[in-house]
């Protein structure tokens, strides 16, 4: 079955959806491939699944990949196994990949596989290794074709953040980023902390973390053009993506200083925490051999990642979860520790300067 992102992203977010067998996404819009899997993880974890990763590093990772799945866990029903990489399977792998499919279909099995790949052309789509996917399968068009596709999409995030815009804020929202998808799903990320105060910080860190599947009982806050103008002055002069970005570039006197202001104008320390952990797992996980792209990073922000692993050692990005721990705990009051203090001691610790000696 092939179906575009915006036809099946809505069901995957409904109470129960079967997701055994051969799933493939295809697209040049990593945002979309990450949402797919924050879609699909609620079902996994509900059906005991153990999720999974690995990277094609060659056609003969496919092997792993079929090992994988022949594997059973004592402790799990199946395994849900995210692939990602180019390599395209040879003869032999695509006939294991067609039983495989045939057997999720008959319920022999309840394993899932999940390979993200770059957008496929026509002429790809009618090659041997794309039949199983095609005729057994599900496969996902991670692209967006017009600026209606994309205006729904955002229109699902908003529903999901407890926001409803009108006609023209959404005109706004658009003409504001650049038409772009990541800027304008940040925005309203955003807009979700000063205007849905009734959605907790823990269904904001749980969409982030690929938990999104949750649906907020609360009535969605109406926003109009006025509602979104104010809010985009009042947020014109840093926000936690420019602290992204400046702890990226290892601009430690930036980062002071939009810390600082960030914590003048009462910025949310759950926000500023989650930018952080975010940019530093983002790290770690690079410099352990992941794919910048798989893991959801644009290509224009790549170069200020690699540039940031190269500023990082092992040894010192292996403290920092318990340095994540510890401001989680000063913004809960568990620790005397002022929590801005944690946030920029750990804001710091990504542009390569330490604030304090490790403990």
């Amino acid at each position: 079955m092939q179906e575009s992102f915006i036809q099946a992203y809505p069901k995957l977010l409904q109470s129960s959806v079967a997701v055994a067998g051969l799933w493939l996404a295809h697209g040049d819009e990593p945002l979309l491939s990450q949402w797919l899997i924050d879609a699909l993880r609620p079902h996994w974890r509900a059906q005991n699944y153990a999720i999974k990763r690995i990277e094609l590093v060659s056609i003969k990772s496919w092997q792993e990949v079929l090992s994988e799945l022949g594997s059973q866990s004592l402790f799990d029903d199946a395994s849900a196994l995210i692939v990602t990489g180019n390599h395209k399977p040879d003869k032999a792998v695509i006939a294991e990949l067609e039983r495989f499919a045939v057997e999720a279909q008959t319920g022999a099995h309840s394993h899932s596989l999940l390979w993200l790949t770059p957008k496929q052309d026509k002429r790809a789509q009618s090659s041997k290794w794309f039949a199983p996917f095609a005729q057994y399968g599900h496969i996902i068009d991670c692209n967006l074709y017009n600026e209606q596709q994309r205006q729904q999409l955002l229109q699902i995030q908003a529903q999901q953040f407890g926001l409803k815009l009108s006609q023209e804020a959404w005109q706004l929202l658009m003409s504001h980023t650049e038409h772009h998808l990541l800027s304008a799903y940040q925005t309203l990320w955003r807009l979700s902390y000063l205007f849905a105060p009734q959605l907790d910080a823990s269904s904001h860190d749980a969409t982030h973390e690929g938990n999104n599947q949750s649906t907020t009982t609360a009535p969605n806050v109406a926003l109009d053009i006025k509602d979104l103008q104010a809010a985009l002055v009042s947020d014109a002069q840093f926000s936690v993506f420019d602290l992204s970005d400046a702890m990226l570039a290892g601009n430690s006197a930036q980062v002071a200083k939009i810390i600082f202001q960030l914590q003048a104008t009462d910025e949310p320390t759950t926000l500023v925490l989650w930018a952080i952990s975010k940019d530093m797992r983002q790290i770690i996980q690079l410099m352990d051999g992941q794919d910048p792209q798989a893991l959801g990073i644009w290509r224009s922000k790549q170069g200020l990642y690699q540039q940031a692993c190269r500023r990082q050692a092992k040894a010192q990005t292996a403290e920092w979860p318990a340095l994540l721990y510890r401001c989680d705990q000063a913004i809960k009051g568990l620790v005397r520790q002022p929590a801005w203090e944690l946030l920029l001691q750990a804001a710091l610790e990504l542009t390569g300067k330490r604030l304090f000696a490790a403990r």
